[in-house]
């Protein structure tokens, strides 16, 4: 029997107020001139953590039991595309809500920590990582690699007898009209990895052109980068562009999914996690632990174990069976830090040339 797409395994915890920093209370101590002065408060530790992730919430609530389990940390989390999470910091500057930002592409987290919104963190064993993958400044961690790929229904092609997109230029095709699902940049991270890696592959001006020549196509401008591919398994759309990770979900449970690496080059995500800046005080060594554990063996094992499809960067780790490394690809030399430095000027130009923040559902 067939999985529903939108089964989540337990229920997000919304976040409506947080404790920040419980005090201890003041010492009261006599100075030179007589007058008492407080010392400074002590912070008390929490047994909580909370988190921003872009991790789908049936994925997401395994790694949060698994931590759990082995810390004695309870972990409360809102769901957010990277986008999402980048506009909820932007407000929350001065007083943020969550202590770590949990999953979504590199590039996005780039474009956080240019607004000084990420703090620096080494974790423990981040020499078993990739140093590629590595941010210089240690303001964000890897956690995964994700390249972009098309799903494909493919009751869809045979009933239409259209041949499977194999290129970009091929989902430009008439036969693909309002057929194509694909996130919007301003709120996905998946969609501007998209954005920022056609413009990386063709030029600004040209993948600019493709782009509006694309929107003749496009069905939906989706929030979340998984949910094309979604949408293709439920037969809403023919073509949904997202991660390999996000497509190979509902391919393997069963739903009429074919994943497609285009052949004239494709980009990829390096997923990451981040310690927020000024984050409640009490939580920010639990903060810590978990970044050391998500970049752990164990923690990247549970990609395996729990079927999420998503190549670990840990080299020690378990690779689930049948998954395309990024080595195997015909990939463009995708530039995370070029593209996080320059996503508010293509975001904003997407929204003037092609489709505003207000199209994404």
């Amino acid at each position: 029997m067939r999985k529903s797409l939108h089964a989540i395994g337990a229920s997000v915890l919304l976040l409506s107020t947080i404790g920040m920093t419980a005090c201890s209370p003041a010492d009261n101590k006599a100075g030179a001139d007589g007058k008492k002065t407080e010392a400074p408060a002590a912070v008390k530790s929490s047994k909580q953590l909370t988190m921003y992730t872009a991790y789908p919430e049936d994925e997401v609530i395994h790694y949060a039991n698994e931590f759990e389990e082995v810390s004695g940390i309870k972990v409360k989390f809102v769901r957010l595309s990277a986008g999402e999470t980048l506009a909820r910091l932007q407000a929350e500057k001065n007083n943020p809500q969550a202590s770590v930002w949990y999953g979504g592409p590199s590039d996005t987290f780039v474009a956080a920590a240019k607004e000084g919104l990420l703090e620096a963190y080494t974790p423990k064993d981040i020499d078993k990582l990739p140093k590629e993958y590595l941010d210089k400044d240690g303001l964000w961690t890897p956690l995964y690699v994700g390249p972009l790929g098309f799903a494909v229904n493919t009751d869809w092609l045979k009933k239409n007898n259209i041949q499977t997109p194999e290129t970009w230029e091929d989902l430009l095709k008439p036969e693909f009209k309002k057929n194509i699902s694909i996130s919007h940049p301003g709120s996905s991270g998946t969609a501007y990895t998209v954005l920022a890696s056609l413009v990386q592959m063709m030029g600004e001006e040209k993948a600019f052109d493709y782009m509006k020549k694309l929107d003749a196509n496009v069905l939906q401008y989706t929030k979340s980068g998984a949910a094309p591919a979604k949408q293709v398994g439920l037969g809403e759309a023919a073509v949904g562009i997202s991660f390999s990770h996000d497509i190979l979900k509902p391919k393997m449970e069963g739903y009429p999914v074919a994943l497609v690496f285009p052949k004239d080059g494709t980009g990829y995500e390096v997923g990451a996690a981040a310690l927020i800046k000024n984050a409640p005080a009490a939580e920010l060594d639990n903060a810590k632990k978990f970044i050391d554990w998500a970049i752990s063996k164990e923690a990247q094992n549970l990609y395996d174990k729990y079927k999420s499809y998503r190549l670990p960067v840990n080299t020690e780790a378990n690779v689930s069976a049948g998954l395309t490394k990024i080595s195997d690809l015909k990939v463009g030399k995708y530039d995370a830090v070029w593209a996080g430095q320059k996503r508010k000027e293509l975001v904003a130009k997407f929204n003037d040339k092609i489709k505003g923040n207000d199209a994404a559902k």
